[in-house]
């Protein structure tokens, strides 16, 4: 494939995947700011926004040739990247709607909480953090690292940060069945069984 068709596949890809993401949590928070639960215990405000912030800032404020000594020229990494963005994207979206009401940007409990287990948290624990990562992982395959390295790194400190504060919350939350459901299903990583 040309170069400048990769340029155009990369493009659609990351704008279709990066904007339906961006599409569904924005609708998916105004309309539960309206009819969610009640939140009854706060764990941490997210710091999602900053993060996403820091990120663009330093897209556009890096120069595109100081990322060239970061960036990989592979097509079957880029495809790779194009096949992980699209499954990521898809299971991200899945975990977000079977959360349903309950979800929240910020670590919260809601009035009548109930653990999910089922669907793409039968897979994963924390499946949205899962999907972002896979997002964020295929995003910089797809264009050939560069840029995207520094927000792969960055969305991981950020979701491994989060995911510790939801542990606590659930742990507490739910003590009876969160330490099996641990047991059972790993956090992030798909097959990976704790020990």
């Amino acid at each position: 494939m040309s170069s400048s068709t990769w340029h155009t596949v990369t493009n659609v890809a990351l704008a279709a995947c990066w904007g339906t993401f961006l599409v569904v949590w924005v609708v998916g928070a105004i309309y539960n700011a309206r009819r969610s639960p009640a939140v009854r215990r706060r764990g941490l405000r997210s710091p999602w926004i900053v993060a996403g912030v820091a990120i663009v800032v330093v897209f556009r404020l890096v120069p595109n040739a100081d990322w060239n000594h970061v960036t990989l020229h592979s097509p079957s990494a880029r495809w790779a990247g194009l096949a992980i963005l699209v499954a990521s994207t898809a299971f991200t979206l899945w975990a977000r709607v079977r959360l349903g009401l309950m979800w929240s940007s910020d670590v919260v409990a809601r009035a009548g909480h109930q653990l999910r287990t089922d669907g793409p948290y039968s897979i994963v624990r924390h499946p949205i953090y899962t999907g972002i990562l896979g997002m964020l992982l295929g995003s910089a395959l797809l264009d050939g690292l560069g840029r995207w390295t520094f927000a792969l790194v960055a969305g991981t400190a950020l979701v491994l940060f989060k995911v510790r504060a939801e542990e606590r919350l659930m742990s507490e939350e739910f003590p009876d069945d969160y330490p099996q459901y641990r047991r059972r299903v790993p956090a992030l990583v798909p097959l990976l069984r704790r020990r």
